[in-house]
């Protein structure tokens, strides 16, 4: 591959004061080579893109088409996979914010985020128009990082429900494997409760959340081990079976557990086994 053709890529983890609040902050420029049906599967953080190149196009569950570029824009959590294309000119900054989060970032308005991706400035009005416009008129990434994290700490002033915090922590030290019955005891509420307000601070269901924290555990799991097939991740990772990892695999992912790590290209060969999806 042609070294001039090959991404500008700086990835910049969160500032001490903004580390419960954004996994990180990346800035992306391409040089010519641009992105063919690129895939993320369900991912686990929020989204806050400031295009400065030819927008990307994005599409949830599907292929993109022409149709859906996505200029500067806000997302929230979708469970499944996200699509994207890039003709070789698109350059961004993006802020990926944690779940809990976001909620600090947007309140009640992440709800209204789930499994949509909404023009910056629709979200953020005036402000969020503006935040683009330095953001372009800095000349280096070191100065767009800085200007976009004073941005995130201004405006993180969200205080999220103490019981919801505490039920979402224990469900990702838990990858996803807690039973929400006893997370609905343990803060105190009841699991028809924690349900909608988990909704409501977070944007899914917690058993949709965990599904998709397990999900990626299991990805985790196949991209480090060697000399283990789909059936012991399976049970390393909270599933009953490997019949319910690969039902997983094709609601996140879009494919089976084989697709998958032949397109990540995973280190055990035996995952690539046609018998394993």
């Amino acid at each position: 591959m042609d070294a001039l053709s090959v991404p500008d890529v700086v990835n910049r983890p969160a500032s001490p004061h903004l580390a419960h609040i954004v996994s990180g902050i990346s800035f992306y420029r391409e040089n010519g080579l641009g992105l063919a049906s690129f895939r993320h599967a369900a991912p686990l953080a929020l989204p806050l893109l400031i295009s400065l190149g030819t927008p990307f196009r994005i599409a949830l569950g599907r292929e993109p088409n022409s149709g859906d570029a996505q200029p500067s824009f806000v997302a929230g959590l979708f469970p499944g996979p996200v699509q994207i294309e890039s003709d070789g000119r698109a350059a961004c900054v993006q802020i990926d914010f944690t779940p809990l989060g976001a909620f600090r970032f947007h309140g009640g308005a992440v709800a209204d985020l789930t499994a949509q991706m909404i023009d910056l400035g629709d979200v953020l009005g005036r402000e969020g128009r503006r935040l683009a416009e330095m953001v372009a008129d800095a000349r280096e990434w070191p100065q767009r990082f800085a200007i976009v994290e004073d941005f995130v700490h201004r405006r993180a002033v969200h205080e999220p429900s103490p019981a919801i915090a505490a039920a979402l922590d224990a469900l990702c030290r838990s990858g996803g494997t807690s039973r929400i019955g006893a997370l609905a005891t343990e803060v105190g509420w009841s699991r028809k409760h924690l349900a909608r307000r988990f909704q409501q601070e977070i944007g899914v269901a917690p058993k949709t959340l965990a599904q998709m924290l397990r999900f990626h555990r299991a990805c985790g799991l196949a991209r480090s081990r060697t000399g283990t097939g789909w059936a012991s991740i399976a049970i390393d990772a909270g599933y009953a079976d490997q019949a319910h990892l690969a039902r997983d695999f094709r609601i996140f992912s879009g494919e089976t557990p084989t697709a998958w790590a032949a397109r990540i290209q995973g280190t055990d060969s035996r995952l690539a086994r046609a018998a394993a999806g």
